[in-house]
Protein backbone atom coordinates (compact mmCIF):
# COMPACT_ATOMS: atom_id res chain seq x y z
CA UNK A 1 0.00 0.00 0.00
CA UNK A 2 1.48 3.43 -0.62
CA UNK A 3 2.20 5.58 1.81
CA UNK A 4 -0.73 8.50 2.86
CA UNK A 5 1.09 11.38 1.03
CA UNK A 6 1.34 9.84 -2.27
CA UNK A 7 -2.41 8.82 -1.38
CA UNK A 8 -3.44 12.28 -0.50
CA UNK A 9 -1.69 13.72 -3.16
CA UNK A 10 -2.93 11.50 -5.86
CA UNK A 11 -6.60 11.56 -4.44
CA UNK A 12 -7.36 15.05 -2.66
CA UNK A 13 -8.65 16.90 -5.03
CA UNK A 14 -11.16 14.46 -6.69
CA UNK A 15 -12.54 13.92 -2.89
CA UNK A 16 -12.60 17.76 -2.66
CA UNK A 17 -14.82 18.04 -6.06
CA UNK A 18 -16.53 15.13 -4.39
CA UNK A 19 -17.83 16.51 -1.23
CA UNK A 20 -17.85 19.89 -2.32
CA UNK A 21 -20.44 18.88 -5.12
CA UNK A 22 -22.47 17.59 -1.86
CA UNK A 23 -21.61 20.50 0.72
CA UNK A 24 -21.23 23.42 -1.55
CA UNK A 25 -19.25 25.07 0.69
CA UNK A 26 -15.72 25.36 -0.04
CA UNK A 27 -14.56 25.23 3.82
CA UNK A 28 -16.88 22.54 5.06
CA UNK A 29 -15.45 20.62 1.80
CA UNK A 30 -11.72 20.93 2.91
CA UNK A 31 -12.78 19.97 6.27
CA UNK A 32 -13.98 16.86 5.07
CA UNK A 33 -11.23 16.03 3.06
CA UNK A 34 -8.74 16.35 5.61
CA UNK A 35 -11.28 14.66 8.01
CA UNK A 36 -11.90 11.59 5.35
CA UNK A 37 -7.76 11.56 5.29
CA UNK A 38 -7.63 11.08 9.04
CA UNK A 39 -10.11 8.14 8.57
CA UNK A 40 -8.31 6.92 6.18
CA UNK A 41 -5.07 6.77 7.78
CA UNK A 42 -7.11 5.04 11.00
CA UNK A 43 -8.76 2.40 8.80
CA UNK A 44 -6.32 1.61 6.41
CA UNK A 45 -6.68 -1.92 7.08
CA UNK A 46 -9.87 -2.18 6.60
CA UNK A 47 -9.35 -1.32 3.03
CA UNK A 48 -10.08 -4.53 0.96
CA UNK A 49 -9.23 -3.38 -2.25
CA UNK A 50 -12.84 -4.15 -3.86
CA UNK A 51 -12.90 -1.05 -5.02
CA UNK A 52 -10.77 1.92 -6.17
CA UNK A 53 -8.98 3.99 -3.31
CA UNK A 54 -10.70 7.06 -4.83
CA UNK A 55 -14.13 5.34 -4.46
CA UNK A 56 -13.46 4.08 -0.89
CA UNK A 57 -12.37 8.40 -0.54
CA UNK A 58 -15.30 9.36 -1.21
CA UNK A 59 -17.62 6.97 0.02
CA UNK A 60 -15.94 8.05 3.52
CA UNK A 61 -16.56 11.62 2.63
CA UNK A 62 -20.22 10.97 1.86
CA UNK A 63 -20.41 9.14 5.41
CA UNK A 64 -18.85 12.32 7.43
CA UNK A 65 -21.49 14.49 5.72
CA UNK A 66 -24.52 12.87 6.55
CA UNK A 67 -22.82 11.98 10.16
CA UNK A 68 -22.32 15.94 10.18
CA UNK A 69 -25.91 16.73 8.88
CA UNK A 70 -27.47 14.49 10.99
CA UNK A 71 -25.49 15.35 14.09
CA UNK A 72 -25.65 19.25 13.68
CA UNK A 73 -29.11 18.97 12.08
CA UNK A 74 -28.25 21.18 9.35
CA UNK A 75 -29.88 22.08 6.23
CA UNK A 76 -30.20 19.70 3.66
CA UNK A 77 -27.41 19.89 1.14
CA UNK A 78 -29.89 21.78 -1.01
CA UNK A 79 -30.63 24.27 1.42
CA UNK A 80 -26.99 24.69 1.83
CA UNK A 81 -26.51 25.35 -2.43
CA UNK A 82 -28.75 27.75 -2.86
CA UNK A 83 -27.61 30.13 0.10
CA UNK A 84 -24.05 29.77 -1.82
CA UNK A 85 -26.04 31.29 -5.44
CA UNK A 86 -24.39 34.67 -5.50
CA UNK A 87 -26.74 37.93 -5.40
CA UNK A 88 -25.46 39.86 -7.70
CA UNK A 89 -25.53 43.82 -8.55
CA UNK A 90 -29.04 44.27 -8.99
CA UNK A 91 -31.71 42.15 -7.68
CA UNK A 92 -34.05 42.81 -10.10
CA UNK A 93 -32.96 41.97 -12.48
CA UNK A 94 -31.38 38.56 -11.36
CA UNK A 95 -34.44 37.73 -9.48
CA UNK A 96 -35.87 35.59 -12.74
CA UNK A 97 -32.18 33.64 -12.88
CA UNK A 98 -32.28 33.29 -8.96
CA UNK A 99 -35.71 31.29 -9.13
CA UNK A 100 -34.85 29.13 -11.82
CA UNK A 101 -31.90 27.90 -10.24
CA UNK A 102 -33.77 27.43 -7.17
CA UNK A 103 -36.59 25.85 -8.76
CA UNK A 104 -33.69 24.00 -10.72
CA UNK A 105 -32.51 22.68 -6.94
CA UNK A 106 -35.63 21.88 -5.26
CA UNK A 107 -36.01 19.36 -8.21
CA UNK A 108 -32.35 17.88 -7.83
CA UNK A 109 -33.60 17.46 -4.73
CA UNK A 110 -36.65 15.23 -5.72
CA UNK A 111 -34.46 12.84 -7.55
CA UNK A 112 -33.76 9.36 -5.94
CA UNK A 113 -30.10 9.37 -4.39
CA UNK A 114 -27.58 8.06 -7.47
CA UNK A 115 -29.45 10.58 -10.33
CA UNK A 116 -28.97 13.31 -7.51
CA UNK A 117 -25.39 12.51 -7.31
CA UNK A 118 -24.62 11.86 -10.82
CA UNK A 119 -26.29 15.09 -11.50
CA UNK A 120 -24.22 16.94 -9.24
CA UNK A 121 -21.13 15.69 -9.69
CA UNK A 122 -21.34 15.97 -13.72
CA UNK A 123 -22.91 19.88 -13.26
CA UNK A 124 -21.42 21.64 -10.83
CA UNK A 125 -17.88 19.20 -10.04
CA UNK A 126 -17.43 19.12 -14.01
CA UNK A 127 -16.46 15.66 -13.61
CA UNK A 128 -16.48 13.17 -16.83
CA UNK A 129 -18.19 10.44 -16.75
CA UNK A 130 -15.37 7.98 -16.64
CA UNK A 131 -14.69 9.84 -12.81
CA UNK A 132 -18.60 10.04 -11.68
CA UNK A 133 -18.14 6.06 -12.90
CA UNK A 134 -15.09 5.80 -10.42
CA UNK A 135 -16.75 7.39 -7.24
CA UNK A 136 -19.72 5.57 -7.51
CA UNK A 137 -18.69 2.31 -8.12
CA UNK A 138 -20.63 1.82 -12.00
CA UNK A 139 -19.55 2.21 -15.36
CA UNK A 140 -19.40 4.66 -17.41
CA UNK A 141 -22.00 3.93 -19.54
CA UNK A 142 -24.51 3.45 -16.05
CA UNK A 143 -22.97 7.35 -15.36
CA UNK A 144 -23.91 8.88 -18.99
CA UNK A 145 -27.62 6.69 -18.71
CA UNK A 146 -28.17 8.20 -15.38
CA UNK A 147 -27.46 11.69 -15.89
CA UNK A 148 -29.41 11.58 -19.23
CA UNK A 149 -32.37 10.06 -18.05
CA UNK A 150 -32.27 12.78 -14.80
CA UNK A 151 -31.73 15.80 -17.39
CA UNK A 152 -34.99 14.69 -18.80
CA UNK A 153 -36.53 14.25 -15.79
CA UNK A 154 -35.75 17.80 -15.04
CA UNK A 155 -36.92 19.03 -18.23
CA UNK A 156 -40.53 17.75 -17.80
CA UNK A 157 -41.08 19.16 -14.76
CA UNK A 158 -39.36 22.83 -14.92
CA UNK A 159 -41.54 22.96 -18.34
Amino acid sequence: MQNIEEMYNKYSEIVYKYVFCLTGNEDTAEEIVQETFLVAVRDINKFRGECKISTWLCQISKYIWYKRLKKEKKETPLNILQDSILIEDSIEENFCDKESKIQLFKKLQELDEDTRNVMYLRIFGNFEYSEIAEIMNKTSNWARVVFFRGKQKLKEEIK
